[in-house]
C-alpha cells in the first residue's frame, strides 16, 4: 500500500523503516535532506517538499504526520489541504491534543478530507517489536488504512477506539498512567538506594521481573538501565513532559474524576526542573521561625 510519511525523527523514521520492511510503498519527507536520503537508501521515495509529497501519491492519498503537536500540525495541514482531494486521508500519529484533533477533523470534513488520529506508543522499540496504535476517526478511513496499521502494530496492537479525537484521547490518558507508573518505580528505587543496606538495584530489578506482581516492561527497562549504575548516576534528574500528563490532569478536573497519583507525578516532573526550590527554602525558614528547627545555609 502507498502512503507518505512526513517527519522522519525517532518515531517517524522507524515507522517508515518497518513499513518498507513489510513491503509498503513510502514517500518520505523531512526538513533535513540528509534524513530523506537515508530513507531513500532504505527503499523509500524521497520528496523535497510537501507539494512533491502529494504529487508522488496516487489517489486515494494517505499522508501520515509524525511531527510535533500544535502549530506544526496546523501549518502542515494548511499546506497540504489545497493539494489534496475529497476522499484523501491525513493521519496524525503524534501526540496532539484531542480538542485540536476534533477541530481539524471538522474543518477538513468540509473539503471531504478525512482525518484519522492515531495515538502511537512503543517508542524506539517499535521498529523491532511493533507499536500499539489507538485510532480515532471515520470508520471507513480506518478500514481503508488497516493494512498499514497491521504492519506497524504488534499482533492485536491496534484498534479503532472511536470518532475523531478518540485515538488521541486514549493516548493522552495512556501517557497520564505512564507518569504515575514511572513515578512509583522512581520512588521505590530511590528508597532502596537510600537504604542502610548495600543493595544491588540491578539484581533486585531482575528479581522483580521474574514472577513479581510489579514486573512490567518498564521494570525490564529499569533492569537494563541499572546494569551499570553509572548510567543512572551520570544523568541529571531533569524530567520533561510533552503535554499529555497536563492534559490528562485537566481532563480529570473537568470530569470531576480524582486522579491524585497522575497529578502528583506531573508536579514531581515540574519539581525536577528546579535547581533549588524557593518554596522549600521558605518552608525551612518558617520552621526555623516558629520552632527553632535547624536550617542549612
Amino acid at each position: 500500500m502507498q502512503l507518505a510519511m512526513i517527519g522522519l525523527g525517532k518515531m517517524g523514521g522507524n515507522m517508515s523503516a518497518r513499513l518498507l520492511r513489510a513491503g509498503h510503498s513510502v514517500v518520505v519527507h523531512d526538513r533535513d535532506p540528509a534524513i530523506i536520503a537515508e530513507y531513500v537508501e532504505r527503499g523509500g521515495t524521497g520528496a523535497r517538499d510537501l507539494a512533491e509529497v502529494v504529487d508522488l501519491l496516487k489517489p486515494r492519498r494517505i499522508v501520515w504526520l509524525m511531527i510535533p503537536a500544535g502549530a506544526p500540525v496546523d501549518e502542515t495541514i494548511d499546506a497540504l489541504r489545497p493539494r489534496l482531494a475529497a476522499g484523501d486521508i491525513i493521519i496524525d500519529g503524534g501526540n496532539s491534543n484531542y480538542h485540536d484533533t476534533q477541530r481539524r477533523a471538522a474543518s477538513l470534513e468540509r473539503d471531504g478530507i478525512e482525518l484519522v488520529d492515531c495515538g502511537t506508543s512503543g517508542g524506539i522499540w517499535g521498529l523491532e517489536l511493533g507499536y500499539c496504535l489507538m485510532i480515532g476517526g471515520p470508520r471507513d478511513a480506518f478500514s481503508y488504512c488497516e493494512e498499514i496499521f497491521r504492519a506497524l502494530a504488534q499482533e492485536g496492537g491496534y484498534a479503532h477506539v472511536g470518532a475523531a479525537g478518540a485515538g488521541h484521547y486514549v493516548k493522552m490518558v495512556h501517557n497520564g498512567i505512564e507518569y504515575g507508573l514511572l513515578q512509583a518505580y522512581a520512588e521505590g528505587y530511590e528508597i532502596l538506594n537510600a537504604s542502610a543496606y548495600e543493595l544491588d538495584l540491578h539484581r533486585i530489578a531482575a528479581l522483580w521481573n521474574r514472577g513479581s506482581v510489579v514486573r512490567s516492561w518498564l521494570n525490564e527497562l529499569a533492569e537494563r538501565a541499572l546494569e551499570d549504575p553509572a548510567n543512572v548516576e551520570a544523568l541529571e534528574g531533569f524530567v520533561l513532559d510533552s503535554g499529555e500528563g497536563r492534559w490528562t490532569v485537566q481532563e480529570a478536573v473537568d470530569l470531576d474524576v480524582p486522579a491524585p497519583v497522575i497529578t502528583l507525578a506531573l508536579l514531581m516532573r515540574l519539581r525536577s526542573r528546579q535547581d533549588e526550590s524557593y518554596g522549600a527554602k521558605l518552608i525551612a525558614a518558617l520552621r526555623n521561625e516558629f520552632g527553632g528547627h535547624a536550617v542549612k545555609k
